[in-house]
């Protein structure tokens, strides 16, 4: 049952973010913090920031990324699918809209 719940909530940020965009999303850009898996690791698999990021990309909007740790692995997935960027804030440049996935305390601040 956890393992049921957990899948879902990887599938409601995704959900609310359409809702908000009246089901628009293609050309808007969103910002994610935390790509990795859990905080203060660089790994990636079943990281809820996966789906997110698939479902954006599949709807069209362009996907502003930071984590602290985790980027160089996801650079070996995404490549250039998605941006990169060097600190938190400079993700949320231009963003229309922010996802935070992670539970690392820089982001707490």
């Amino acid at each position: 049952m956890v393992d049921r719940i957990n899948e879902a909530q990887k599938k409601v940020i995704f959900a609310k973010l359409k809702k908000h965009f009246a089901g628009k999303l293609k050309g808007k850009t969103i910002a994610v913090w935390g790509i990795a898996f859990k905080p203060q690791t660089d790994d990636i698999r079943d990281a809820p920031s996966s789906v997110i990021i698939s479902n954006l990309l599949k709807e069209g909007a362009k996907v502003k990324v930071h984590d602290p740790v985790a980027m160089p692995n996801a650079k070996k997935v995404y490549g250039t699918k998605i941006q990169f960027c060097k600190s938190a804030y400079a993700a949320l440049k231009d963003a229309d809209a922010l996802v935070v996935v992670t539970e690392w305390n820089e982001f707490r601040k």
